[in-house]
């Protein structure tokens, strides 16, 4: 890894999803999951011909040219923690620019990291969002050819040291979405932090992989019962 060159695969100079208010995101190119229903699978290889190397100060310049208008910034992928290093320098930059300072740096990640990256990345972070697949590690090899188990110490270790800003659930139907499968999951989720925020991202089969194109999408009324089904386990701050 260079803590001065990062291969992005994409940016976005304003959007207002990707985080807490108006942010520029970074996609950065590689990825330690090769998920069945990836909407982004030309991110996953560690190089690309499509991708951009950009050095500590492209990535500056980038998002100097959205202010004012932004809040903060938000890294995505890809997977952003395979280039920590360069996180690390360019979160420190952001905080040393006094015309930058006030935005607000997050990551958003798959969890497949170890706690000496996070350990490194949270001086110079204010929040992660974590994706959990699925809570059975089984079915999350399957899904993405990993297992859980770090995904899991890692929303456990950002919780503790108070870097998690959401949990998002990526749900299915009939895949990881049965009201077993989730009320397990909000249980889990609770007994590490009761006031846990929980995001759910419902599938849709547009972009997605061949592989996955086949699965269904839900319907107002399954999102209601997912939606309860979390409740019923006691997530109480559900998006």
């Amino acid at each position: 890894m260079n803590p001065h060159q990062s291969q992005i695969a994409d940016h976005l100079p304003f959007t207002w999803v990707d985080g807490p208010g108006n942010r520029v995101v970074l996609f950065f190119q590689g990825c330690n999951f090769d998920c069945v229903a990836c909407h982004n699978p030309q991110t996953i290889p560690l190089q690309s011909v499509h991708a951009q190397q950009w050095s500590l100060e492209d990535a500056l310049q980038r998002i100097r040219a959205s202010m004012p208008y932004i809040s903060g910034v938000t890294v995505s992928g890809g997977e952003a923690t395979l280039q920590y290093e360069f996180l690390v320098a360019l979160f420190s930059a952001i905080r040393n620019d006094p015309a930058l300072a006030h935005l607000t740096t997050f990551i958003d990640s798959n969890g497949f990291a170890t706690r000496e990256i996070w350990d490194a990345l949270a001086p110079v972070t204010d929040g992660v969002m974590i994706d959990l697949k699925v809570l059975d590690d089984a079915l999350h090899k399957s899904l993405t050819g990993q297992s859980n188990a770090q995904v899991l110490q890692s929303i456990r270790h950002l919780a503790e040291i108070g870097l998690l800003y959401e949990t998002r659930l990526m749900l299915v139907p009939d895949v990881n979405d049965s009201d077993l499968q989730l009320r397990e999951t909000g249980a889990w989720l609770m007994q590490i932090d009761p006031d846990m925020r929980v995001k759910l991202n419902h599938f849709h089969a547009h972009g997605a992989r061949a592989a996955a194109r086949q699965w269904a999408e839900a319907d107002e009324a399954r999102k209601a019962r997912n939606r309860a089904a979390l409740t019923a386990a006691g997530v109480l701050r559900l998006c």
